[in-house]
């Protein structure tokens, strides 16, 4: 997605997904500042975004921004507003998802500032950009659903068992009798789920694993 936003001058997009149990976190995906997606998340800002609200209430796709429908705006909204524009998240345009499992997101394109280049990439990749939503929405789900990931990445069915049964205080040797697999192709995977969690050592990784079976 990085890569389509580029190609098509649309300088950085942002996924959202509401969760459907209260009191849980949305899900992001995106290439605006992190300094700015760390504050919105840690702020709670979904809830006062004038574009996630508007992209609940309707399905077609809209334009929002700091010269959009500024009169009688609330203080908080303009507010948000005038302090995404401070990371480079002026105006923009957003693609509402509501797909038939009762799921809500939103696929966002937004740039600094009303550029020729932004403008005419829209007009004339709307139709497309419409289809790499929800596209991508049905892509980002099977992710965020997954019962196999851990630390924010998806592991195989095999990595996950062998990464388990690590977790559990077993050896190589130990889990390769346990799966009826050689004791090599056991430390394969294990390996390779280290490798995709970023970490040094199975320890490491067994934590990834506690902590993301305890956020669910």
């Amino acid at each position: 997605m990085a890569d389509v936003t580029a190609a098509l001058n649309l300088s950085c997009f942002a996924y959202l997904a509401l969760p459907q149990r209260r009191g849980s976190n949305p899900n992001l995906i995106s290439t605006y500042p992190s300094s700015w997606t760390a504050l919105y998340l840690k702020r709670g800002y979904e809830s006062i975004d004038p574009v996630v609200r508007r992209a609940i209430r309707q399905s077609d796709p809209f334009r929002w921004g700091l010269n959009f429908e500024a009169r009688n705006r609330p203080e908080s909204e303009r507010e948000l507003f005038e302090e995404a524009a401070e990371f480079g998240i002026r105006c923009g345009i957003t693609f509402p998802i509501h797909d038939n499992k009762g799921a809500t997101a939103a696929l966002t394109f937004a740039t600094d500032a009303r550029r020729t280049a932004f403008e005419r990439s829209i007009v004339k990749h709307a139709q497309n950009l419409r289809l790499i939503a929800i596209f991508f929405h049905a892509n980002a789900r099977r992710f965020w659903t997954s019962d196999r990931v851990v630390g924010g990445v998806v592991l195989s069915p095999r990595e996950f068992e062998c990464l388990e049964w690590s977790s559990r205080g077993k050896s190589a040797g130990d889990i390769g009798i346990i799966l009826g697999i050689s004791e090599r192709t056991a430390g394969f995977h294990l390996d390779n789920a280290r490798a995709k969690l970023g970490v040094r050592s199975l320890r490491q990784a067994a934590v990834l694993l506690a902590e993301s079976k305890f956020r669910r």
